[in-house]
């Protein structure tokens, strides 16, 4: 079984990281709360539940998985710990959160690329080039650009936010052109004023340039 991590690529589930972090949580409280039955209890349903959604959970996922378990056990000041932990760790992801992503995109072991779109061979190097800046393009947007509840939603699956990758410079995608409406009423192209064609080589030429300038405002 394989987890996700932070830079999109798999590792393989390890339960012995749950413990020892779950541990931590419970040493380094005034107390105690939990026995190392009850931190073996939620390492086991945590693997359980993973084995059970037939997908592969990232790193976040299994953290939530592990914090309501926490909780379930009634260990609320360990959970409150766990919880000062992540957000302590997120706040230091966030000053650099690219880096790893775009090595694992050279390394081409970034799984969420490899699985996002059979069109493009992530081994490529312009494609490689693509995602780099796609990579960019989504951490401006989730950290900047987009309303936090929403970058939450995404996170958690409740929504996906798609082509983030591409959201940064307002462009438009897989755009529908009433190619005969211009062509029967005229257009404008590039702030000139395009008549109605009288043949059927300048309705080509036409159609051309109106093909060409889409396509250079659009991506996809």
């Amino acid at each position: 079984m394989k987890i996700i991590k932070r830079n999109g690529s798999e590792e393989e589930f390890d339960i012995d990281k749950i413990i020892m972090a779950i541990r931590k949580a419970n040493d380094a409280g005034i107390r105690k709360e939990l026995t190392e039955e009850q931190i073996d209890d939620i390492a086991d349903y945590i693997e359980y539940k993973c084995e059970k959604m037939n997908r592969t959970l990232s790193v976040e996922e299994i953290q939530d998985l592990v914090e309501n378990q926490i909780m379930a056990k009634g260990a609320f000041e360990i959970a409150k710990g766990y919880v000062r932990y992540r957000y302590t760790r997120s706040l230091v992801r966030k000053s650099n959160t690219t880096d790893d992503r775009i090595l694992s995109l050279i390394e081409c072991n970034n799984e969420e690329v490899l699985q996002e779109n059979s069109n493009k061979d992530p081994v490529v190097n312009s494609v490689q080039r693509d995602y780099m800046a796609g990579e960019v393009s989504k951490d401006l947007s989730r950290r900047i650009l987009l309303p936090p509840d929403i970058v939450e939603a995404d996170r958690q699956g409740i929504i996906h936010f798609h082509d983030s990758d591409y959201f940064a410079q307002h462009m438009h995608n897989c755009d529908l052109v009433n190619l005969e409406d211009m062509l029967e009423n005229g257009t404008i192209i590039s702030g000139t004023y395009i008549e109605k064609p009288h043949s059927f080589s300048t309705a080509c030429n036409i159609a051309t340039q109106i093909i060409a300038q889409v396509a250079s405002n659009q991506y996809g």
